[in-house]
């Protein structure tokens, strides 16, 4: 059964509310990876539809390695209204899309965050997500729509890496011990490609 927005007109994107294509992959005995290929189908009406929507801005003077320096990406973002519901979301299918997670993985989803790959020279360093430090295993899951990149994982601190190229509708969601004891990147590219917007999907508390 698919579930579908209700803003884009006569062929209106949709997604696999039975997670047909999931992918579970276990990275070790606390952390896993969902990875579902494909998972929202029309998601380039869904990319046009937030770049004309979203207030996509560069963040400025941010420390690394010992210096300031301009984020090498766009972001936007969205929170939960503060009466403790979960909301609509900056549009209609990316608000059922939140509840749907919530009813997938168990937790509170009430943030959207945004990034912007412009080309491939915009990127995100190692990390993994600060609201680990308050949140015991939080689950994280993207939904990237636009050009495939790649997103790697690593144990934190370094070691061999995982990569799964991400775009076009495909979700992908980390839990666990993934944010505690992993990292993540988008790493640089040397070649031409088309941007791509990650619709990311966090919480502040542990569970529903």
């Amino acid at each position: 059964m698919f579930l579908q927005g209700s803003l884009f007109g006569v062929c209106d994107p949709a997604v696999d509310e039975r997670f047909a294509e999931a992918r579970r992959v276990d990275l070790d005995d606390r952390s896993w990876v969902e990875f579902v290929p494909g998972w929202l189908v029309g998601a380039d009406a869904v990319f046009d539809e937030l770049l004309d929507r979203l207030e996509l801005r560069q963040r400025t003077n941010i420390p690394m390695y010992d210096s300031l320096v301009d984020e090498p990406r766009l972001t936007a973002s969205w929170r939960a209204p503060a009466d403790g519901g979960p909301g609509d979301g900056p549009t209609t299918l990316l608000g059922d899309i939140l509840r749907l997670l919530i009813d997938r993985y168990h937790r509170p989803f009430d943030s959207i965050g945004f990034n912007l790959y412009r080309d491939g020279n915009d990127s995100v360093a190692w990390h993994g997500d600060r609201h680990r430090h308050h949140v015991t295993d939080p689950v994280v899951a993207i939904l990237s729509v636009g050009q495939a990149r790649a997103l790697r994982l690593r144990p934190r601190g370094g070691g061999p890496s995982h990569s799964w190229n991400l775009g076009g509708g495909d979700l992908f969601v980390m839990g666990g011990a993934c944010q505690h004891e992993w990292e993540h990147s988008v790493p640089k590219l040397r070649r031409a490609v088309g941007p791509r917007l990650s619709i990311t999907y966090r919480h502040d508390t542990a569970s529903t």
